[in-house]
């Protein structure tokens, strides 16, 4: 385990938290306090910020009228106070469950401690009276309890349904309580929580069991994290309440912007903590580039001016504890059989939806499209079949051209023209060596006099000479030029400025990342879009070396790769989607490809994923590519995003158009950028 800096928790936004499930004992509140304490030294040696019990954990949920004996109140502030005493070593906030009294009123309470210190005293403000609840017969509510303080455990401390805590020493660390009923209430208090700026929202909650009811609470908590753009942390009483007329099953969540990050063995004797790390540096910043949570909160009368913020020391740790969360390695394409079948659907008919309407508002008769045997003009193509399908019209008014140039490899070549054959489209075929070479000769390029030159110019010369003739056909035969280009590309800025292969008439693959095409191709299959001659070839296409086949291979065969250029496209789509969708640093990005792509053991594989493709990065080798990542989006290739053509977004990890989730200046520089990364690395 190494100390560098980089390789710290804290130091990337993030905050470990636990929810936590102890055995109960009924009524017993010094046995209660024995379990809590034990837990917490258990999520102190695990290096956890924040850890949630359940409601009520200190006395028992499950007491009934027992909660209104004064033995068992004294019995649970008692235990109390020996918690507290407990936490002066340990390093997690604590927020535990218990019952206070306070003027001649008994409060079912959410009490946040840290390190000795009771930071505050939240009162539930719902309390449940209907089927099998009963609460207002033993608690006051605490809704609209606001401003007061509390005498408890030999302190005095904030009480009221108005308190945030807030670390002073590791920023976005601020969490919100609420307990159980509080969250099936029409609007919840943790909502009034995170407008006043709350990042992590917590839930101490008794909650018995019945048939389904795991499944509403985990919508709940996964909706009110997606709503409030905060983390939610859930604790439900587990074994050993009393089962007079109900049973317990102990669920632990935690969930973070709609997505689930940790769950608990539900109905287990033992007692149990899950932990996952937050991230509430990306929660900040969602929230910035979220304009309506603002707005929500301005409708809400600003309720950070109705809040006290309560601080307290946390003094972070700066050591490598590890990290707990998943982290995907391909962001773009989801991870479960049931994800992917659903996403592929819709990324596909997104993409032929936005294709028939330019058609059909065109009022173009044909489409023309370069077929080239690789993963993007494969998958155009495949997209345009299916419109022209749905709209009933002859796919012969697809007019596919290959067009061979220098380095056009035989397999390739047949791979195109058995695609344009299989799907039935009008294919045809021009060498674009001739006019190439005479271009060459025109502009004084060495290859012309044969000398074995291949630069960019030899390159784009190729790429250029294919986009133009595209056009020109277009014009000729009343369409318009299908693009191919896909949102990786865009990103890396890896095609063909102006006459290239940058521009088109409609660019239907803009908005799919190359990780995310090569699964769609496999969905098409898997689901029996085509005939299976055209499967066949669809297959053999994904089994092919991405390449631009502008270079004609070395002396020892090798042909041109494009990955060996720009870096391996599963990092490059890693790095877009953090960068580009939440606006994290490049210190944090790269902090988090080292998670996801240091051990090719692990079993993060999307569905499918071939066995011979699993590998894994060396942080040396995710800081070299990532480098040329942020040189080639910030400073190289921003203008080309700036004049691309239409293309549907398709993916909720974001589009580079202009005219949608991207602006930035053409002239930028990626100083900033690289800089901030090269200060965090290891030496």
């Amino acid at each position: 385990m190494t100390t560098h800096p980089f390789f710290a928790l804290h130091r990337h936004g993030f905050v470990r938290v636990g929810a936590c499930t102890p055995i109960a004992t009924v009524g017993d509140a010094r046995a209660n306090a024995d379990a809590t304490i034990a837990l917490a030294k258990q999520g102190d040696d695990a290096g956890a910020d924040l850890l949630v019990f359940p409601e009520l954990n200190l006395s028992s949920y499950a007491i009934d009228d027992l909660h209104l004996q004064d033995a068992l109140c004294d019995a649970s502030e008692a235990a109390l106070t020996r918690v507290v005493e407990a936490s002066a070593t340990l390093k997690p906030v604590l927020l535990v469950g218990v019952a206070l009294r306070r003027n001649s009123r008994l409060y079912n309470c959410a009490v946040a401690i840290a390190r000795g210190r009771i930071l505050g005293v939240v009162p539930k403000s719902h309390l449940p009276n209907y089927r099998e609840y009963y609460e207002k017969r033993w608690f006051a509510p605490g809704a609209g309890v606001t401003g007061l303080t509390i005498d408890v455990a030999g302190q005095s401390a904030p009480f009221g349904t108005d308190l945030i805590f807030a670390a002073t020493d590791l920023p976005d660390f601020l969490f919100h309580a609420e307990i159980c009923e509080d969250y099936w209430a029409a609007i919840p208090p943790s909502t009034h929580g995170a407008l006043a700026g709350a990042t992590i929202l917590a839930n101490l909650s008794a909650s018995n069991i019945t048939i389904g009811k795991a499944r509403e609470r985990a919508m709940l908590a996964a909706s009110q994290s997606a709503r409030a753009v905060a983390a939610y942390v859930y604790s439900a009483a587990g074994p050993g309440e009393s089962t007079t007329d109900l049973a317990w099953d102990g669920q632990g969540m935690i969930h973070e912007l709609g997505e689930p990050l940790a769950m608990s063995d539900r109905f287990d004797l033992a007692t149990e903590i899950v932990f996952a790390d937050v991230d509430v540096e990306r929660i900040r910043l969602e929230r910035m580039r979220m304009g309506t949570f603002n707005d929500a909160a301005i409708a809400a009368g600003h309720p950070e001016t109705r809040f006290r913020r309560i601080g307290f020391a946390h003094a972070p740790t700066m050591d490598d504890i590890g990290l707990k969360r998943p982290v995907r390695r391909f962001p773009f394409v989801p991870n479960t059989p049931e994800k992917l079948d659903e996403d592929c659907y819709e990324a596909f008919n997104i993409q032929v939806e936005g294709l028939r309407k330019r058609i059909v508002a065109s009022g173009a008769k044909r489409i023309v499209i370069g077929v080239s045997g690789g993963l993007d003009s494969t998958h155009a193509l495949i997209v345009a079949a299916k419109a022209f399908d749905r709209m009933g019209r002859d796919r012969k008014d697809i007019l596919g051209f290959t067009m061979p140039g220098f380095a056009t490899s035989g397999w390739t070549k047949d791979n195109a023209w058995a695609l344009m054959d299989s799907l039935g489209i009008t294919g045809a075929e021009i060498d674009i060596r001739p006019p190439a070479t005479r271009m060459l000769e025109d502009i004084g390029h060495p290859f012309a006099s044969g000398e074995p030159v291949h630069d960019i110019t030899f390159e784009n010369v190729q790429a250029g000479l294919r986009t133009d003739y595209l056009f020109r056909l277009a014009n000729q035969r009343e369409g318009f030029v299908l693009g191919t280009g896909d949102l990786s590309e865009m990103a890396l800025g890896w095609c063909t400025y102006g006459v290239g292969d940058q521009m088109s008439h409609y660019a239907v693959n803009t908005g799919v990342p190359k990780t995310l095409i090569q699964y769609l191709i496999r969905w098409c299959i898997a689901s029996g879009q085509y005939d299976d001659a055209t499967h066949r070839v669809l297959a053999a296409i994904l089994d092919t070396d991405i390449s631009p086949e502008l270079v004609p291979p070395g002396e020892d065969g090798a042909i041109q790769k494009t990955e060996e250029k720009i870096g391996p496209y599963e990092l490059n789509d890693f790095f877009a989607h953090h960068i580009v969708r939440f606006g994290l640093k490049p210190s944090k990005v790269a902090f988090l490809t080292w998670h996801a792509w240091r051990d090719a053991d692990e079993g993060r594989w999307p569905i499918g994923f071939p066995d011979h493709l699993r590998h894994d990065y060396s942080l040396e080798e995710i800081a070299k590519w990532l480098r040329a990542f942020l040189w080639r989006f910030f400073q190289t290739s921003q203008f080309k995003r700036s004049a691309i053509p239409n293309g549907p977004k398709v993916s909720s990890g974001g589009a580079l158009s202009p005219r949608g989730d991207w602006r930035a200046p053409s002239d930028g520089t990626a100083r900033l950028w690289i800089e901030e990364l090269e200060a965090a690395l290891p030496d």
